[in-house]
């Protein structure tokens, strides 16, 4: 027996709810997995922070219907589809899915949905070669760092070299007073 409107109603919100959570949506065309790798592909995928939803194409349809950000995601829905909707860690889902479809050589990448785009299996691939969010940071935290490590050296060179400037204004003046005295000396010898 089929699923009341009510339940294909709920599924179909749960759905929206995740898909405004994710960043990046990659559809697996599932047949032939027993229950067992499915429950295995969706522990795989929760280190990575992404969510494994089996769901009919019908009720994914609606859940995209009036949302841009993941309308391309109706070109991918055909025979059975899980959908893996990855919160953050898109290299780390890629990679997970990855290893899974390694082990059981039964699942194909159809494709992805990112901001709006669909991604085929080649632009998908070239995502899992991004740095990830925390390599992204560790580079802009270095970048800050250098920043504030110059402009700390420059800002404690100023004092170093007023300093010095002013310890030499002292002894400029000597040599100036000693030079003008010199010359008028000789002025005066001249004379």
């Amino acid at each position: 027996m089929g699923k009341t409107l009510e339940e294909k109603k709920a599924i179909v919100a749960d759905l929206k709810e995740v898909l405004d959570e994710s960043s990046l949506a990659l559809i697996v065309d599932y047949q032939g997995l027993s229950v067992a790798q499915i429950s295995d592909l969706r522990n795989r995928m929760r280190s990575s922070g992404t969510i494994c939803k089996k769901a009919k194409n019908t009720l994914m349809r609606l859940a995209v219907k009036d949302d841009e950000r993941w309308q391309p995601m109706t070109d991918f829905l055909q025979d059975s589809s899980v959908f893996l909707l990855v919160k953050e860690e898109m290299k780390e889902a890629i990679k997970a899915y990855e290893d899974f479809q390694k082990a059981t050589k039964k699942t194909e990448l159809r494709g992805g949905v990112l901001d709006g785009q669909a991604l085929n299996q080649d632009d998908i691939k070239a995502l899992k070669e991004l740095p990830s969010k925390q390599e992204l940071m560790a580079r802009l935290a270095g970048g800050i760092k250098a920043v504030s490590t110059k402009l700390a050296v420059g800002i404690n060179a100023v004092p170093t070299k007023l300093a010095v400037g002013i310890n030499e204004v002292p002894s400029s003046l000597v040599r100036a007073v000693k030079a003008v005295s010199e010359k008028e000396g000789s002025q005066e010898s001249e004379s």
